[in-house]
């Protein structure tokens, strides 16, 4: 499971400062100028800081959310097709976490490293007339996460579908070119990174 939701432990784990190499703090002759701030690695944006406490595995219409006091940080989304889960990772906290609905042999959500392609609120699927609240489009020929009944026994035609108040909730943060990850049972745990 690529959140590791199951485990139910809601520990933070400190992340150390960046540091400035002895040799980038030399003194600087002539007229002081500000320099910027060295800037954290990619992947320090992408380590597990806090998995959601949730006790068991998420069952189907059922869904987690909290980012109060989460700082501020760029957007990571994964989704695991063995366990049936999306999560929601702000700057390396899962904030967010779902049973989903998923495609058929026939019609199967891909697997891989997607950006949002785009948004739309109100949505209607033109190849199947369904309705799609919440779209966030991730490929090309239609496959996107968007609002559905999470019941047992329902699937999509390669879609993620959510519970309705995750999607809105999801909806409201997510941006054009967030990255969406997904995996078939890739395990991970607090400390991982979820940027490779």
């Amino acid at each position: 499971m690529l959140a590791g939701n199951s485990l139910g432990t809601g520990t933070t784990e400190a992340v150390p400062e960046a540091t400035t190499p002895a040799s980038a703090a030399a003194e600087v002759t002539g007229p002081t100028q500000a320099q910027p701030e060295p800037e954290p690695a990619v992947e320090d944006h992408f380590v597990i800081k806090r998995i959601l406490p949730i006790e068991g595995p998420i069952k189907y219409g059922e869904w987690h959310w909290d980012d109060e006091g989460v700082p501020d940080g760029p957007l990571l989304i994964t989704v695991d097709l063995d366990a049936r889960v999306i999560s929601v990772f702000k700057g390396g906290y899962e904030i967010g976490a779902a049973a989903v609905l998923l495609g058929t042999d026939d019609h199967p959500t891909p697997t891989g490293t997607f950006p949002i392609m785009l948004k739309k609120r109100h949505n209607i699927s033109t190849i199947y007339g369904a309705p799609m609240p919440y779209t966030m489009r991730l490929t090309n020929d239609g496959v996107a996460i968007h609002a559905s009944e999470v019941e047992n026994g329902y699937a999509s035609h390669g879609c993620i579908g959510t519970p309705d108040g995750f999607a809105s909730r999801l909806f409201a943060i997510a941006k054009v070119g967030d990255k969406v990850v997904i995996t078939r049972g890739k395990m991970v745990g607090l400390g991982d990174s979820l940027g490779g």
